[in-house]
């Protein structure tokens, strides 16, 4: 029996957690996670969104924009040798 109330429980508690995002915090998130400083409450946050998707794409420009950036910083020192 206490499996049955364990299984409500944690049903209910799931349905509350899940909540949208906003760009802010998917920001805040996938910035947090790449220089590996994302903190226990924010990583459980996260993962109780309805869906992964918004931070997979903030992963991926993120890491896009990353890889120009380092591109451009390079093609610049380099032209000044």
């Amino acid at each position: 029996m206490t499996d049955n109330n364990d299984n409500n429980q944690d049903r209910s508690d799931g349905s509350r957690g899940k909540k949208n995002p906003g760009i802010l915090k998917i920001m805040q998130s996938v910035l947090a996670g790449a220089f590996g400083v994302q903190s226990g409450k924010r990583h459980q946050e996260d993962f109780s969104s309805q869906s992964p998707w918004p931070y997979i794409i903030a992963g991926i420009l993120f890491t896009v924009g990353f890889v120009v950036a380092l591109a451009l910083i390079v093609g610049w020192v380099l032209s000044g040798q």
